[in-house]
């Protein structure tokens, strides 16, 4: 866990400055980042961004009804979309929500008009972000 907290604090940190802040060996540390990798708890390494320096001014939050039994596929070429960040399959009155991100106001509208151009999508009901509260997916543990 103590591997895992400092990782999501600095993900540059090096195996050998966790081992000397845990107080014990380069190869411990080592070991376990392999084992929490093939375990798949670790999946990748990031960097955090902040999207609006980089021009993506634009957020929008999508809730989607699919055909029934079509739900999967829809999702996957969903997430294949330029500017998706998370697709979610959801309970409720709606199957799936998208979350995305856009420079342009030219390419969310073509984002929004695109979902609705799906074969199995029967409804999509995009929301315009207006202001960020909160976007950390990095949970304390």
């Amino acid at each position: 866990m103590k591997i895992l907290e400092r990782l999501l604090i600095e993900g540059r940190v090096s195996l050998r400055q966790m081992a000397h802040e845990f107080h014990t060996s380069t190869s411990t540390v080592s070991s376990r980042v392999t084992r929490l990798e093939q375990a798949g708890v670790i999946t990748g390494y990031s960097v955090a961004v902040n999207f609006e320096s980089l021009g993506y001014d634009l957020a929008a939050v999508t809730e989607i009804i699919v055909s029934k039994g079509k739900l999967s596929l829809t999702e996957k070429e969903i997430a294949k979309l330029p500017g998706v960040c998370a697709v979610y399959d959801v309970t409720g009155e709606n199957d799936c929500i998208v979350v995305a991100k856009f420079r342009k106001r030219e390419d969310l509208s073509a984002f929004a008009k695109g979902l609705l151009s799906m074969p199995f999508v029967e409804r999509a009901n995009t929301h315009v972000v207006l202001a960020t509260v909160k976007e950390d997916f990095r949970l304390p543990l």
